[in-house]
């Protein structure tokens, strides 16, 4: 009696990794002691006004903290749902189609630790 010829596998197994781009903490800060609710818009959020809600401490100072990974990003905050506004702590901006500035962040993520700068 002959042994069944066993079949090869039509499909291969590739295995994936399942990292994605090394990411680094950024954090954005906005003070603003009037405020109701201040976002953090920008390129990674696709300019989403109802993504990043931001923290108000005592003070009136905002902040939100971020994963993003190696880049350059232009953002900008917005303030009340109205008003958007450049971040007034960071000189690197560019002009938008809308005639205002956007901020930039250069964020660098490097094997040991990741690092932003302004």
């Amino acid at each position: 009696m002959k042994e069944p010829v066993k079949k090869a596998s039509s499909s291969s197994r590739m295995t994936r990794s399942r990292k994605g781009p090394k990411t680094v903490s950024v954090m954005f800060e906005y003070f603003d002691p009037v405020a109701k609710i201040v976002t953090l818009v920008g390129e990674f959020n696709h300019w989403n006004t109802t993504a990043r809600p931001m923290k108000r401490d005592a003070g009136g100072l905002w902040t939100v903290k971020l994963r993003l990974a190696s880049g350059s990003y232009q953002y900008k905050f917005v303030i009340n749902g109205e008003r958007w506004e450049e971040d007034p702590l960071n000189l690197h901006r560019m002009m938008n189609e809308h005639g205002t500035f956007n901020s930039i962040r250069n964020v660098e993520a490097s094997n040991d630790e990741g690092s932003a700068h302004t």
